[in-house]
């Protein structure tokens, strides 16, 4: 029988990852960060110095791709990149505000798909991301879509980020909110968009067990 896919896509801070992780836990599911993929490619790109001021040097990009692997870690609840479990190195301001250049590269892109889609075939998943429902899996089993004001997520991710990087700013992150709201739907390959028959959810003034019940209730 075909793997059920719950497909979870939205803007950042939206609060995707807290209600994707806790909706695989509650069904017993494989959790698929989507989101930490790309920030594991951007993390290690920029540990390589593959950014050249706002360049990216392909060619090198590539052959990191070719070393790459991710897993799932029942046991974390999370993916592992090589084998490796990464936490907050790759949730920094600094990741957040690379990871759209990596993310529009059709090479990475490409790359992601096969790796997503090797990964959710072998269990039941919840999958989170911004082109799940529209590109990775658009028969997905169920498709929900995540959205929220800009400075209500800002707060939220400026709370997150607060703990480990005292020196980041409110304002720097709004504005790193808004420049990738932009940059993810206007790119030309997998914008974010909301897919055909997703349930669209405003988390703005939800709770996170408010805003699971409404997914538990429309599965």
């Amino acid at each position: 029988m075909k793997n059920k896919i719950i497909a979870i896509d939205g803007y950042a801070s939206t609060g995707k990852s807290t209600l994707s992780k806790k909706l695989a836990k509650y069904l017993d599911y494989i959790y698929i960060d989507t989101g930490f993929m790309y920030r594991a490619i951007t993390y290690y790109a920029l540990k390589k110095n593959l950014f050249i001021q706002t360049n990216i040097n392909c060619s090198k990009i590539e052959n990191l791709l070719n070393n790459s692997s991710f897993s799932v870690s029942k046991k974390y609840n999370s993916l592992l990149f090589n084998k490796k479990l990464l936490g907050d190195e790759v949730r920094t301001i600094i990741i957040s505000e690379k990871v759209s250049k990596i993310a529009m590269l059709k090479k990475v892109r490409d790359y992601m798909v096969i790796q997503q889609r090797a990964l959710a075939s072998k269990e039941n998943s919840v999958v989170e991301g911004r082109d799940i429902g529209t590109i990775v899996f658009p028969d997905a089993t169920k498709k929900f879509f995540l959205t929220a004001d800009q400075s209500v997520r800002a707060k939220r991710r400026y709370k997150e980020l607060i703990i480990n990087d005292p020196d980041v700013s409110y304002e720097q992150i709004l504005k790193n909110v808004i420049k990738r709201d932009h940059e993810d739907s206007n790119r030309k390959l997998s914008p974010l968009k909301r897919a055909k028959g997703s349930i669209e959810i405003d988390t703005t003034k939800l709770t996170i067990d408010q805003a699971f019940d409404l997914i538990i209730s429309n599965l």
